[in-house]
């Protein structure tokens, strides 16, 4: 185009221009494309005839191009600007109507209201739930979570069933000791177990979750035994073994479901049906055939060695209930049965008589009380002091015993005390190697309650361990052979039952060797049959089981598996005693077997068959459990259909105990792995980090942070308990300090959200209740958030059987993209076991997604009738997020999402499913994914979170004000996002219009307060009066001064020697991008600070 027909082109413009600002009829400011045309084509006609004869046909081609062109382009703007008229006009009525509308809900409220419409109505147990006609206008956990549990449990919804074509997902329950109250570790596993099963059965497997309880053994025996000294001053032995263990049966008949109960409340989705106790008639023929098998073929034995044993509850414990202390010099403490506190860390020096008039040897130990059962000193090979002394012998100063001097290099440091080591092999695991290096004598010196036996003489027979402790060290003294005593390091065992000292004692036990079974363990991890996470345990799967040591399973208690055993005792046997001689046993699944076994071994002899008095350690019933939970040894259509099962999930502390040896044995009796994957959970502290403890009084019962519970109540908790006074009052200080109000009712959705929501941290949870009430206050937000959509969508409102999002207003193709993209994550992050990450994405998307933007976004589409066609999109979109959003949170908070999506409206044509548990997983639907929208939407987003904040800084306490804002883009394409989405940004900014300024074309405006949303936006927003140039413009240097410190820093790390050859490529680019926008920043606020500094006539 000519410069002359530009120059006739311009006054039309200026026409337009005028028209458009100066009549205040809004009909006659639009020009419509038609007659914008008419003119433009009269304009474009204004030529000379010597012009029109010079052009030739390309270049009149080319001209008719570029008109076109133009002409699209002023098209464009007329219907931009005839957009954002209409728009303002729309706001305008969207504001009135918002407060017509809040006053007609309030005078509602206030005069047609019945309050009895927001009550639930009495629903009969097992029916389903009776809802009220109105949703209450507060989230209420006893009331939503009242009667699901019993409706889902009696229509058979948790039931798995063998003749399904489902693919099987199963988990077996971690068996809570039968003694138990749930604790807080047991609602972890809860939480974590009925999230993945619920994800699962909704996921289309045919999804079987056990359930069973733990015999437990010594925790259960030890509690019946002090009921029955509280209650009848009887002991056991009073009873009689077959009357003790009928009381026992009598107290878990009475107590023992009480867990299971509790378990209900969390709303765990078990197959009852499929209920179980390790020690059942089914569980009982499973470890009596386990154990006859491993012993036919060698893996099991009996054998005479040291185990841990405690004096109080007179059996051998395993190394989990053992619980060290490290002490670091003379320490006093108090240990059950003695009046006094017993000194530890000390170690004490005497001399021992040398045979032959040859002197002495002086030895040291931390426990002198077991030189009693001394048998041999022992020396290093290599000693020079004393090789003279190889093949001679101590004498014993008590009993005259000659204990020959050995040399063993393996024991003995010779830069260590005196180099000479006293060896009693009955009484430490260090000195039984020993005795069986050199073939030495086993004395055992204690009887099994503690006391010294006739083994150790006469003058110190029948006196408590540490009590000959300071006997013996008085003889000593007598006899001149005490050398004295100093501090010394080391480490105590105590049993985490009954607080005893344990004390190494050698005893005939029955042995699992777990060599091969350990090697088939690390091979099933190695080669991935066995996947372990958190990876981190790999590490210690692999230590335990490359150092593991045959398992002692004999336990000396009444309660439990009676080990299937049974010694042959001949007529004429010289040793009375039961087990005598270690040839004597008959292994068989039950006495009459054992009966024709002994009968052929022993042909032509008489004898009697006693059955071994011990039981089985309670580890092996678990550690059997996966398949005897299937029926095994039976080949039943349960043991075919889900062993292997899919995921176990345990604390890590048991590890080793538990999940190492169910491992071994489901390979060892099963053919396979019991399991494919192990997640390890971490295990719970307070929110101090400290371990839960009784006598800090931080322990936390689900069920006190369930229903609530005041300090009053808490503390009576503890006063009822067995705590001793100086404990009690530490405990009740911990708890005035961290509960001052008590526990607010939070109801088990919270509780099991936050619970999932910790897994995150590591390999422990410090956990803090206030951020288990912090949920319960977003449950309130969840249900306000859907009375709010079900109002919007109206009594009336059926649903649609698809929807296209294309045809959607933008709110609504985001919202869609966004609930795309976090269904897609939560399933990566449950696939993964990445609980955390998944129910992170859930509450993102319900809170800063659908609640803060998508509800606020679109209330202007509720109002009046500006926008008829889009509040139908919207009420479309509600409904498809409402019920989608709902399935997704669903294994997470089962009660609140069964409620809400029973009120939701269905679609017509379709029979929905009974319960929400029942409906499909949700799964991404690859056309709601809209990028576009989602990138528009990061720029709304931002650009109302700077406008909020600076509107916040203006307006101070004046929050509800509406100030009209600026837009101040720095591309074309920006500005066209802005302005296309200008409605959603007044609307979630509260303000009261939005004018879009293009740097370049426009000026800033003056006046106002500002901030910068990115490199390329800048908002400005208009304030009542005068504004403070002053402190704007400190604001503007300070801002400057920041940014200056980032360039600064970032050109360092890009001038740094041998950044180009080291930095990969993608980094570089990456800083050159970020400099490139602290450049363009910093252009802007010089440019604002010049500006400033005008207005105030520096």
């Amino acid at each position: 185009m000519s410069f002359k027909s530009r120059l006739t082109l311009s006054p039309l413009r200026h026409f337009y221009s005028c028209k458009s600002t100066s009549s205040s009829s809004r009909a006659s400011a639009v020009i419509t494309p038609a007659s914008f045309c008419l003119r433009a084509f009269h304009a474009s006609a204004v030529m000379s005839e010597p012009e029109r004869k010079i052009l030739t046909e390309e270049e009149l081609e080319r001209k008719k191009k570029k008109e076109e062109k133009a002409k699209e382009k002023e098209l464009k703007k007329l219907k931009a600007l005839e957009k954002a008229e209409k728009m303002k006009e729309q706001q305008k009525q969207v504001q009135g109507s918002l407060k017509k509308s809040a006053k007609r809900n309030v005078k509602h409220d206030d005069s047609e209201e019945n309050p009895d419409d927001f009550v639930d109505p009495e629903t009969p147990h097992g029916e389903r739930k009776r809802m009220s006609k109105l949703m209450a206008k507060q989230y209420n956990p006893t009331a939503v979570e009242k009667s699901w549990y019993p409706w889902w449990e009696k229509s058979g919804f948790f039931v798995a069933d063998v003749k399904r074509s489902k693919p099987p997902f199963v988990i077996v329950l971690p068996p809570p000791n039968v003694t138990g109250a749930l604790h807080i570790g047991h609602a972890l596993t809860t939480a974590i177990q009925d999230t993945i099963i619920r994800w699962r059965r909704m996921s289309g497997y045919n999804t079987l979750w056990v359930p069973g309880m733990d015999h437990a053994g010594i925790s259960t025996q030890v509690v019946v035994e002090k009921k029955l000294m509280r209650e009848q001053k009887l002991t056991r032995h009073d009873l009689g073994r077959e009357a003790f263990v009928s009381e026992v049966w009598k107290w878990k008949d009475k107590y023992g479901g009480t867990i299971l109960g509790q378990l209900r409340r969390l709303g765990a989705s078990l197959d009852w049906s499929r209920e179980c106790f390790t020690m059942d008639d089914k569980r009982s023929k499973a470890v009596t055939e386990a154990f006859v098998q491993l012993h036919k073929e060698g893996v099991i034995y009996r054998d005479l060695r040291l185990v841990n044993w405690d004096c109080v509850l007179r059996t051998a414990i395993s190394d989990i209930e053992v619980d060290y202390t490290d002490i670091k010099e003379k320490t006093l403490l108090e240990v059950p049965g003695y009046k006094n506190p017993v000194e530890f860390g000390v170690l004490t020096s005497f001399a021992y008589p040398l045979d032959d008039g040859l002197g002495e040897i002086v030895v040291a130990t931390t426990r002198v009380e077991t030189m009693l059962g001394d048998t041999a000193i022992a020396i290093h090979p290599d000693d020079t002091r004393y090789s003279h002394l190889h093949g001679k012998f101590a004498i014993h100063p008590f009993n005259g015993r000659k204990l020959p001097i050995v040399f063993d290099g393996i024991l003995v440091d010779p830069n260590f005390g005196t180099g000479a080591v006293k060896i009693t092999p009955a009484h430490d695991p260090n000195d039984f190697e020993v005795g069986k290096r050199h073939n030495l004598e086993f004395i055992n010196i204690f009887s099994d309650d503690g006391k010294i036996n006739c083994n150790g003489g006469s003058e110190f027979e029948g006196m408590l361990r540490f009590e000959a402790r300071v006997a013996v060290t008085e003889a000593l003294q007598k006899k001149g052979l005490y050398r004295g005593a100093k501090n010394n390091e080391m480490r105590l065992g105590r049993c985490s039952r009954s607080n005893d000292i344990i004390e190494p004692m050698i005893k005939p036990q029955w042995y699992v060797n777990c060599k091969s079974m350990a090697a088939e363990g690390l091979s099933a991890v190695n080669s991935g049959k066995l996947e372990i996470i958190p990876e981190q345990y790999k590490a210690e799967w692999r230590r335990w089981l490359e150092g593991i040591r045959d398992w002692c399973i004999s336990r000396q208690l009444w309660w439990g598996h009676r080990i299937p055993a049974w010694y042959v005792a001949l007529e004429d046997d010289e040793l009375k005693e039961i087990g005598s001689y270690n040839d004597r046993w008959i292994v068989a699944r039950d006495e009459k077997e054992a009966l024709v076994e002994a009968r052929k071994n022993f042909s032509g002899k008489k004898f009697e068959l006693c059955q071994d008095p011990d039981v089985l350690d309670t580890w092996f019933s678990s550690g059997l459990f996966p398949l005897s939970v299937l029926g095994w040894p039976d080949d039943t259509d349960d043991l075919k259909t889900f062993y292997p099962t899919s995921v176990l999930e345990t604390g890590h502390d048991i590890l080793f105990f538990w999940v190492a040896r169910m491992v071994m044995l489901g390979i060892k009796l099963g053919g396979d792995v019991p399991f494919r994957h192990v997640y390890l959970h971490p295990m719970i502290r307070d929110a101090h980090g400290r371990k839960m403890s009784k006598s800090l009084g931080n322990v936390i019962d689900p069920l006190e942070v369930i229903n609530g519970i005041s300090l009053q109540d808490l503390q009576r908790r503890l006063e009822e308990g067995n705590l001793d006074p100086r404990e009690l009052v530490i405990a009740k200080a911990g708890q005035k300090k961290d509960f001052p109000n008590g526990i607010a009712e939070c109801g088990a959705d919270a509780l099991r959200f936050a619970l999932v929501s910790y897994t995150a941290q590591s390999d422990k949870i410090n956990l803090d209740i206030q951020r288990v009430v912090g949920y319960r206050q977003w449950c309130n937000k969840l249900w306000n958030a859907v009375r709010f959509a079900m109002s919007k969508l109206g009594e009336d409102y059926v649903p649609p059987l698809s929807i296209k999002p294309e045809l959607m207003p933008f709110s609504c193709k985001w919202i869609l993209s966004v609930l795309n993209g976090a269904i897609s994550e939560t399933v990566t992050s449950l696939n993964s076991f990445e609980f955390s990450a998944a129910a992170s994405t859930v509450y993102s998307w319900w809170q800063y997604e659908f609640c803060d933007v998508f509800i606020e976004a679109t209330k202007p589409y509720f109002v009046g009738d500006a926008f008829v066609s889009e509040r139908t999109s919207a009420q479309d979109a509600l409904w498809v997020c409402l019920e989608n959003g709902l399935r997704l949170l669903h294994p997470f908070m089962p009660f609140v999402t069964e409620e809400l999506w029973q009120r939701l409206p269905r679609p017509s044509g379709q029979t929905r499913k009974e319960s929400i548990m029942l409906c499909e997983y949700p799964s991404p639907v690859e056309f709601w994914t809209n990028e576009r929208a989602e990138k528009e939407m990061k720029t709304v987003e931002s650009t109302v979170k700077c406008l909020r904040s600076l509107r916040a800084e203006v307006l101070g306490k004046q929050k509800n004000e509406r100030l009209p804002a600026f837009a101040f883009c720095q591309t074309e394409e920006l500005a066209g996002t802005i302005k296309s989405h200008e409605l959603e940004i007044v609307t979630l900014a509260t303000i009261s219009s939005l004018k879009v300024l293009l740097s370049g074309r426009d000026d800033a405006p003056v006046g106002c307060a500002f901030d910068t949303v990115n490199e390329e936006l800048q908002i400005y927003l208009k304030v009542q009066g005068s504004l403070d140039a002053k402190q704007e413009l400190e604001k503007v240097r300070n801002k400057m001064a920041d940014i200056e410190r980032q360039k600064e820093k970032l050109e360092k790390v890009i001038n740094a020697t041998g950044y180009q050859e080291k930095v990969p490529s993608h980094i570089q680019e990456e800083n050159a991008a970020k400099l490139a926008k602290l450049l363009q920043e910093c252009e802007f606020f010089e440019n604002e600070s010049l500006r400033l500094e005008a207005e105030m006539g520096q």
